[in-house]
């Protein structure tokens, strides 16, 4: 009465032993093409940023007609995080955290918008459209000009007020779980 159970046993664990040896014969290493489509982040010194750029103006536009909508006319006072003003309230007893007022680097900024923005289709700008809504971001935290331009050379350039802002704390400094 056991003996068939013992058979469908054996048999289950001769097709995961040998199962398991083929397991190497799954998968590929990925072409150039296709590790360039992941390899899209920015580094804060501007390393990764794309070839590209946009205008302040072009950015108002890309900013009206995919941002608006959550974060406001002029990025206050949308359904989700304010985007402009707060400069000087972080030492405060109400700190207001926008890109003025506490992002430390405009290409953190850049990536973001590229990879998260807009909320319901991200990575649908383009990288033009992702410079100049960035470039109208900076200016509305009156960081850019009116007439600024960004592209992969000024974009790590831009000094953001609370550049020096963060400051680790003593018990970060020293990293005690690596080997």
């Amino acid at each position: 009465m056991f003996w068939p159970r013992n058979i469908a046993l054996a048999a289950v664990a001769a097709l995961s032993i040998s199962s398991s040896a083929l397991a190497n014969e799954f998968g590929r290493t990925a072409t150039p093409e296709e590790i360039k489509l992941w390899d899209i982040d920015v580094r804060p010194d501007g390393k990764g940023l794309p070839e590209g750029s946009g205008m302040v103006a072009q950015g108002k536009s890309v900013y009206t007609d995919n941002c608006a909508a959550c974060h406001g006319v002029n990025g206050q006072g949308g359904i989700k995080d304010r985007l402009a003003g707060g400069q000087g309230s972080l030492a405060t007893d109400h700190p207001v955290k926008t890109i003025g007022s506490f992002w430390p680097y405009a290409t953190t900024l850049f990536d973001y918008i590229r990879r998260a923005m807009p909320y319901q289709a991200p990575d649908s700008l383009s990288v033009d459209d992702t410079y100049a809504v960035t470039a109208y971001l900076l200016n509305l935290n009156g960081i850019l000009p009116d007439d600024a331009k960004l592209d992969q050379v000024s974009l790590p350039k831009v000094q953001m007020p609370n550049r020096d802002g963060f400051i680790p704390e003593p018990e970060f400094r020293k990293i005690k779980n690596s080997r």
